[in-house]
Order: structure tokens, then sequence, then C-alpha cells
């Protein structure tokens, strides 16, 4: 798909990948419709893309509320015909405290990261958005492949977003539409910004922005970057639990938070 001259969806708009994805496809004459939380920065974010000649919809929304999901598609409905195109993008990270477990923090992180995509999917296939040819783009991260220290929370929400996302892209296939997984590893942007520990191959935004939308693109199943990063998850998910505990408490050591 060439994302061009289309109507595209951008959840998680107002900050991050999801605002420089949008920012770089709005150089190219289409209809961006953009949600988020956060109303000011959504609506600073779509006079740039105005100015850039492409058409912006703006939408406050919380994606962990089903009614509140539920409202604005059905307004995106009444204004097209079809979105070609739906980047759920939203996500929230806690890092837990040393000996407490923070369960709100826990349940706010699946409300987002997992419900908010469940709600977006629902909606986008109740008000026939998605149709033949179109393409959901669910961002979920390298991080969902082990139970990092202190992430736990996240690394459970976006495991679970892969395998629904996998789940998803079979149950459409026959529908023709294209389900894509988009795993980041660190990429510079607000999120990231608040960790406390090195983050290895951080990538800046734009580079991340790039990739995702070649990928697409292309119609890739996954989209995963960087490449180092992709390699050391990989050696992560085969290597054994015991050397997996071990290295991961060296790690808390060195950090003194054990």
């Amino acid at each position: 798909m060439e994302l061009r001259n289309k109507t595209i969806l951008i959840t998680g708009a107002s900050t991050g990948i999801g605002r420089e994805v949008a920012r770089q496809l709005s150089r190219y004459d289409n209809r961006l419709i953009l949600i988020a939380r956060r109303r000011e920065l959504l609506e600073e974010l779509s006079s740039e893309i105005k100015g850039n000649g492409s058409k912006a919809l703006v939408f406050q929304c919380d994606v962990s509320s089903a009614d509140e999901v539920g409202k604005i598609l059905k307004e995106v409905a009444e204004k097209y015909n079809e979105v070609n195109l739906a980047l759920l993008n939203s996500g929230v990270s806690f890092r837990t405290v040393e000996g407490e477990q923070e369960i709100e923090k826990g349940i706010k992180t699946f409300e987002v990261n997992v419900f908010g995509l469940f709600n977006m999917v629902k909606e986008l296939l109740n008000n026939s958005l998605i149709k033949r040819d179109s393409i959901i783009a669910g961002v979920s991260s390298l991080a969902d492949g082990r139970g990092f220290p202190r992430s736990g929370y996240y690394c459970a929400s976006k495991a679970a977003a892969t395998i629904y996302l996998e789940s998803l892209r079979n149950e459409l296939y026959l529908q023709g539409i294209t389900v894509i997984t988009v795993k980041p590893g660190f990429v510079r942007t607000p999120m990231t910004d608040k960790n406390e520990f090195k983050m290895p191959f951080l990538m800046p935004v734009e580079k991340g922005a790039k990739i995702i939308i070649r990928g697409i693109e292309k119609e890739k199943r996954i989209i995963q970057f960087p490449r180092m990063t992709v390699l050391g998850s990989r050696i992560l998910r085969i290597m054994p639990g015991g050397l997996f505990d071990i290295l991961s408490r060296r790690h808390l050591k060195s950090i003194g938070k054990l």
C-alpha cells in the first residue's frame, strides 16, 4: 500500500512515534484522524499537518474507555466511508518500585496497552471502517518476549498485544484485511525519556517512524527494529530461564536495585 492520498487513523498521536508518523505522512496529501488524550498537543499537530497540505481530524479520547472509542468511531464513520490504515499506537509504561507491586499501575497498563487495542479493533470493524485491502497495524514491543525486572506490567501487556495481533491477522486474512505487528526497541520518545537505565541502540524517533511507514507500505507481517535489538531479543527468547534469572539479578545489583 502506498501511503499517499489515504485515510489514516492514528491513536497515541499526541507524542512519540504516533506524532512523528503523522507528521511524516502529512507530506503526502493524506486524511489523518488523530486520537489521543491530550487535545492541546493534537491541535498543535493538526495545524502543522494542515500546513503540509493534508487534512486532519482531532479527537480527544482515552482508548481504554469502550464508550469513548465507540462514540468517536461513529463520528469517523459519518465523515469517512473507510479507513485505509489504522495505526493503533496508544501505550503507557510504568516502572515498578522495589518491594511494591502498585497494582493500579498494572491495571492502567493493561487498560491502555491491551484493552485499548481491543476497543479500537472492535469499533473499527463494527462501523465497517476497515474493509478489504485495509491495514490494521498494532504497536507492541521487542520487550514482549521475557519478563524484564521492574517492567513486568509493560512486558506482560506487550506479550498479550503480540499474541492478540497474531490471532487477529489470521482471523481477518480471508476478509482481505492485513494485520501488522510493529515491535520497536528503544526509540527516543517522552516514554523512554523517563527510563533511568541505559538503553542500548536507542533510535531517534524520526528514523523509527520511517521504518514503520516503509514496513507498512511493504505490508510486512512484523516490523521490528533496530536490528541489533531484534537479534538480542531473539537470543533472550531462547535463553534458558535460569540463565536469564541470573543476568536479570546481576543487572538489578549493578544499578543498586537489589
